[in-house]
């Protein structure tokens, strides 16, 4: 039997799951054409919008959903080398997807990062797209194993 570092014993079913995760942005509209267009290519589906314009909008996974929302609160653009959230990272399917996914992504907003190293940036063996959006915003797409 494992333990856990406090020396309880781990649930029997994994209980730690992902339940959503809220992403604030200065620019609902500009995210849900980045983000939002980017996410239901990787299979989300917008759930619901709500605010006038609207603020805010939620995509729904596998069981988790991830919300976007602009509001009076938010100081700035997304700034990934401060403390806190530095990037989202999603399964992207074969590497052919993904290169697919790349090329459809500048027309949505993301700059591929990292570009003379693509796609080994993340070192050898891992197929991978590191893109950025004009809100600062980064996320990493990673084929699976494999041709």
């Amino acid at each position: 039997m494992e333990l856990t570092p406090n020396g309880d014993e781990p649930p029997a079913t994994p209980v730690g799951r992902l339940h959503h995760l809220e992403i604030w942005v200065m620019d609902y509209r500009r995210a849900k054409d980045s983000l939002g267009w980017l996410l239901e290519r990787l299979g989300y589906r917008l759930r619901d919008e709500w605010g006038a314009g609207p603020h805010g909008g939620s995509w729904r996974g596998a069981g988790e959903y991830i919300v976007l929302e602009a509001g009076p609160a938010v100081a700035g653009p997304h700034r990934r080398l401060d403390s806190g959230l530095n990037h989202l990272a999603f399964h992207a399917g074969t590497r052919a997807q993904l290169d697919e996914l790349v090329l459809a992504a500048g027309e949505h907003g993301w700059e591929l990062m990292f570009a003379e190293e693509h796609p080994f940036a993340g070192g050898a063996g891992h197929y991978a797209a590191y893109l950025h959006n004009s809100d600062g915003f980064e996320i990493e797409l990673v084929a699976d194993s494999g041709p």
